[in-house]
């Protein structure tokens, strides 16, 4: 059994310089990270035991806790003294909810005034932080934005959200089950400062691969998305293959000039999001339909809301203009912002981003 430590001590420890290793995958620490850790994917882990010390302790976390033991247990054989975060990212989540009444700034020693409010109760992830990236949008420097939240990882993912866009977390403070919290934009009397950070954090991008049709990849594709959107990258979605049935539009469309192979692609491919199929307990569609009224009941996006608010965060959606040729699939038969591509499209947004992944 792995060593633990308590989320509530992690802060303090890496405060006092200590080693903390997350080995979840770069794409999920968009959406949050405990700060001051250093992001070793589990599967890259290995590769890097040269680059530790083994005078001092190395703790590690992931998102529930469960990667954290099978890297400790690697360290631990190799001769480290490693210790897991227990409950992992999450439980780190959690306990900033319930300790977030903690001001971490004042502003001239007075109560906070805010000059916007935003009400994200109900919401979940990620729908408070894309308001918030709206909202901040359309503020000036130096203002202070308020949001009220019952998402218990809203908090973290607000630190890191400041952290990567050069604006500033204030504070918060936790009533039951409802969070306040303050954000400036920019950083603290340095607009120019707020700028060049923000420049700095925007310049590279991600792009994904969306090859898979299912229902819950297609959702996880466009949270991650819209989560990368709002730390400010400029994000390309290329569709291809089954993928390009995510971007189908539900209504009938004309198949005139179609062959008989293309028209029977047509008629058994999934058309549109409210056909799509879940990758486990999919029960001929009845896996997907609990999914969804889960969805609702939990106040979480459907897959329609989350593509409609990727395009308007700027989240560049692109079909692979071969696999539609492939597929027998016509522009028509797509939604409205769609583009047409190819590898180079793909390869050339690639080429400037730093977050790359294949779904």
């Amino acid at each position: 059994m792995s060593k633990t430590v308590e989320v509530k001590e992690i802060d303090h420890l890496v405060k006092e310089g200590a080693l903390l290793i997350d080995v979840r995958e770069e794409s999920e620490r968009l959406m949050g990270y405990i700060e001051g850790s250093k992001n070793i994917p589990l599967g890259e882990l290995s590769k890097h035991l040269g680059e530790l010390p083994k005078d001092q302790p190395v703790y590690i976390s992931c998102q529930s806790g469960k990667r954290g033991e099978t890297a400790v247990q690697l360290l631990m054989e190799n001769g480290f003294d490693a210790y897991n975060v227990a409950g992992g990212y999450r439980a780190y989540a959690e306990c900033l909810q319930s300790t977030g009444n903690e001001k971490e700034e004042k502003i001239d020693g007075t109560q906070i005034k805010p000059d916007k409010e935003l009400n994200c109760s109900g919401l979940q992830c990620p729908g408070p932080i894309s308001q918030v990236f709206q909202a901040m949008n359309q503020m000036k420097d130096g203002e202070v934005l308020e949001v009220k939240v019952t998402d218990p990882g809203f908090i973290a993912d607000a630190k890191a959200w400041c952290a990567n866009t050069g604006n500033t977390f204030i504070g918060s403070e936790t009533t039951g089950k409802t969070t306040v919290a303050y954000m400036r934009k920019g950083a603290a009397g340095k607009p120019e400062a707020s700028v060049q950070a923000r420049e700095e954090k925007t310049n590279k991008g991600a792009t994904l691969v969306v090859f898979n049709q299912d229902l819950d990849k297609a959702i996880a594709s466009f949270i991650i998305a819209t989560g990368a959107a709002a730390m400010g990258k400029k994000v390309t979605m290329f569709f291809t293959f089954w993928g390009l049935n995510i971007l189908r539009r539900d209504e009938e469309i004309p198949q005139d000039g179609k062959d008989f192979m293309e028209k029977m692609f047509t008629k058994m491919m999934p058309a549109g999001p409210k056909h799509l199929p879940i990758s486990n307990m999919n029960m001929g569609g009845m896996g997907a339909k609990m999914i969804r009224q889960v969805m609702e009941k939990k106040n979480v996006d459907s897959l329609e809301t989350l593509m409609e608010n990727a395009m308007n965060m700027g989240v560049r959606i692109v079909a692979c203009a071969m696999s539609m040729d492939v597929m027998g699939i016509r522009k028509e038969e797509l939604i409205d912002g769609v583009e047409l591509g190819g590898v180079a499209t793909y390869l050339g947004q690639a080429e400037n981003a730093n977050v790359n992944l294949f779904i």
